[in-house]
């Protein structure tokens, strides 16, 4: 990654489901994060600090967003058997890329999503005096993300 590439841009990116499928278009990620909460405990007779001690790393859901596709596309078509199902079969999780690009359209950082599944899919507000175009969310539960490049 070359010095002059900084600042990264945000709004050229690309991701890729590592099954494959060609709808993974979008205009917005939102939720690649890691957080480690912390528990406190107090020691009998120091009243100077508590200790602070280290808990799991949680991650919060992954938010992609897009224009409304096609029922029959794959990622549709995954999210429906996953929130419509009724457990009978078992979820199957999908890691992700998402790649940050350059100008010409080459990766400059790939965060690796790992075991992500579908845990909200949501068609946002219509608005008669709204001139935008219909917008569809999902949100993806997902064990962790690793920064590859």
């Amino acid at each position: 990654m070359a010095d002059d590439a900084y600042p990264l841009p945000a709004f050229h990116f690309r991701v890729a489901f590592q099954g494959g499928g060609p709808d993974t278009a979008f205009q917005e990620v939102d939720g690649m994060a890691v957080k480690r909460e912390v528990e406190t405990v107090v020691e009998g007779g120091e009243n100077r600090f508590a200790h602070r001690l280290p808990k799991i790393a949680e991650a919060p859901n992954l938010i992609l967003k897009r224009a409304i596709t096609d029922r029959n596309s794959p990622l549709v078509s995954w999210c429906r058997e996953v929130l419509e199902g009724d457990l009978a079969q078992p979820i199957r999780p999908q890691s992700l890329d998402v790649h940050l690009l350059d100008a010409a359209g080459e990766p400059l950082c790939t965060w690796s999503i790992v075991n992500a599944f579908p845990v909200q899919w949501v068609v946002e507000s219509f608005g008669a005096l709204k001139n935008e175009v219909a917008i569809e969310r999902i949100e993806l539960a997902y064990a962790y993300v690793n920064r590859v490049k």
